[in-house]
């Protein structure tokens, strides 16, 4: 199988409808995306049309002829950065696999709140989810799942400490938990604890995406920047 480039890459999906919406790569049986801070990555109950998986609906099924979407992992609303979704059940089932054997690997850069002390540190912990929705470290092996965390400073401020965060496993806000936990929430995170919102959205992007294609093997490696924000003192 051959690869092919979107003509789209690197621009916005503005047939979509959601112009900040950033294409990064399309073959056959994958989309990688850019996702902006603000977008959820599926729908919920209360928004359903203004989703990244909506628009990319739209978008390959408006091609000729028609292909499909399918979800493989997601993003926080608030958060920026790599997605990739799948076009094939089978894509997405070897995509899946690849994120719960860690083989698929994951990098964000976020802004936290106070002066992280150590260079390097690793986060361990079992995190279950509560009735709000928001993830908590518990010692109740029965409902929580291991989740790990491995940070890296990368400059201290003032009041504030750029982070580079590595997932070894992929529970729901386990950057977020783990850090407020450790006294250091994400500038911007209100349901995690911080009091500081100078960018007015989450500090938190995925700046690297790591994977094997689901069909050829080949290791893919995406990259995407940081906002130029997350620069301050």
């Amino acid at each position: 199988m051959s690869f092919r480039r979107s003509e789209g890459q690197g621009s916005r999906l503005k047939s979509s409808g959601f112009s900040r919406l950033k294409l990064i790569y399309e073959d056959e049986d994958i989309i990688v995306v850019d996702k902006p801070a603000g977008l959820l990555t599926m729908a919920t109950e209360k928004e359903r049309r203004k989703t990244a998986y909506a628009f990319l609906y739209a978008y390959v099924k408006n091609k000729r002829p028609a292909e499909k979407i399918f979800i493989v992992h997601r993003l926080d609303r608030e958060a920026s950065g790599l997605l990739v979704f799948a076009k094939t059940q089978s894509a997405k089932r070897r995509l899946q696999d690849q994120f719960k054997d860690h083989s698929a690997t994951r990098m964000y850069v976020a802004v936290v709140e106070g002066r992280v002390p150590q260079d390097l540190c690793r986060i361990e912990s079992y995190l279950a989810e509560n009735a709000a929705h928001r993830a908590y470290s518990s010692k109740d092996r029965t409902k929580a799942k291991l989740a790990v965390t491995h940070i890296r400073v990368l400059r201290r401020f003032r009041q504030t400490t750029l982070i580079e965060a590595r997932l070894e496993s992929g529970r729901k806000h386990q950057i977020r938990a783990h850090l407020s936990e450790r006294g250091h929430p994400i500038v911007g995170d209100r349901d995690y604890g911080s009091q500081i919102n100078r960018l007015h959205r989450l500090a938190l992007h995925a700046v690297n995406l790591n994977f094997k294609h689901p069909e050829t093997g080949k290791l893919l490696q995406f990259e995407s920047p940081y906002p130029d924000s997350f620069r301050f003192s």
